[in-house]
């Protein structure tokens, strides 16, 4: 095993080391041109890859396989997220010969991703609500030292190279809150998802670039965590529901369509209603939003195409660029604001 790192062949080729590992392995559509930059730089350095990690990548099973979270008493199927992003990943796998495997990963269990390769049972695989845990950074580390063809949706981590697809959650949030300021909301609180999703930090980034911008200071009592769940909105609305009677809050932005209808259905209760006795914004932009009453304002978020990108990335043409993608999202003015 050579000294060098794919890491140093990356930099002195300028590109991502997963760039680096399809090349080496031989897997997925590479620019003839990357290739060459690579194998040069690695000739350069002296680089020897693993001949163990070259000669399974080569092996072919016919499957992608996606990893998925395992969420007791969810019907995940059934969440916009997972099934827009799902039917893109399944229209490019077909388009390209591959059949899925879905691989639930539960919360306590090991996650052995490298072991999927290792088994034959996949060639290349996505990884949906990946989180930033020790766990979860461990098995996508092993993944990429071995050079194993993976790409992660709606979760990044800049620091470590992953190949990415995502969206532009920050952007996202930004122009929603200064929606609401245009609309002459001033008191606007924030329900967030958990820190350990990317675009957590991406919302709350933008929620805080929007009132900064606006002269208006940030204030913590007005920044909830709920789990993106509807009933983590719920829950939400018996801690906003007094202080939005005495106008302590005047609208909420919510980091999901889910925990939104939640919260509506929540202050509903306490005798609010969502784009009268206050503002309203949602995330996502799911079959929900448009059908709920009153129709919930939102950002709209390219979820099938996240899923087919993914895909394409790992599986398709060499049109296909091997580097991260963060595509746009839009807002939707609705009822609620």
């Amino acid at each position: 095993m050579s000294t060098i790192s794919r890491k140093e062949v990356a930099k002195l080729a300028g590109v991502s080391e997963a760039t680096v590992s399809r090349v080496l392995n031989n897997v997925g559509p590479i620019k003839e041109e990357t290739r060459l930059r690579v194998l040069e730089a690695a000739r350069e350095l002296g680089y020897v890859p693993n001949a163990l990690a070259q000669r399974f990548a080569r092996r072919k099973s016919g499957n992608v396989g996606v990893i998925l979270p395992f969420v007791p008493k969810v019907h995940l199927f059934s969440t916009y997220y997972f099934a827009e992003i799902l039917s893109g990943i399944g229209e490019a796998a077909k388009a390209c010969n591959y059949d899925l495997l879905l691989i639930f990963r539960e919360p306590d269990s090991p996650r052995d991703y490298a072991k999927l390769f290792r088994t034959q049972k996949v060639d290349a695989c996505i990884v949906l609500g990946a989180q930033n845990v020790a766990e979860e950074r461990a098995a996508l580390a092993e993944l990429q030292e071995e050079g194993y063809p993976f790409c992660l949706v709606n979760q990044r981590f800049d620091e470590e190279g992953y190949l990415t697809v995502d969206a532009d959650h920050e952007s996202g949030s930004y122009t929603a809150v200064q929606h609401l300021i245009a609309s002459g909301f001033k008191r606007i609180a924030f329900l967030n998802g958990p820190g350990a999703f990317s675009s957590s930090g991406d919302r709350l980034a933008g929620y805080e670039r929007a009132l900064a911008e606006a002269g208006i200071p940030l204030s913590e009592e007005r920044i909830f965590t709920g789990n993106y769940s509807r009933k983590s909105g719920f829950e939400a609305a018996e801690r906003m529901a007094e202080r939005i009677k005495n106008k302590a809050i005047d609208a909420v932005f919510a980091a999901n369509d889910r925990m939104a209808i939640g919260l509506m259905d929540g202050l509903r209760e306490h005798g609010l209603e969502a784009g009268k006795d206050y503002g309203l914004i949602g995330y996502d932009d799911s079959d929900s939003s448009r059908i709920v009453s009153p129709k919930l304002s939102t950002v709209s978020v390219p979820f099938y195409e996240m899923g087919r990108r993914a895909a394409m990335k790992l599986l398709a043409t060499e049109s296909e660029e091997m580097e991260n993608t963060i595509l746009p999202v839009q807002l939707l003015k609705r009822e609620t604001t």
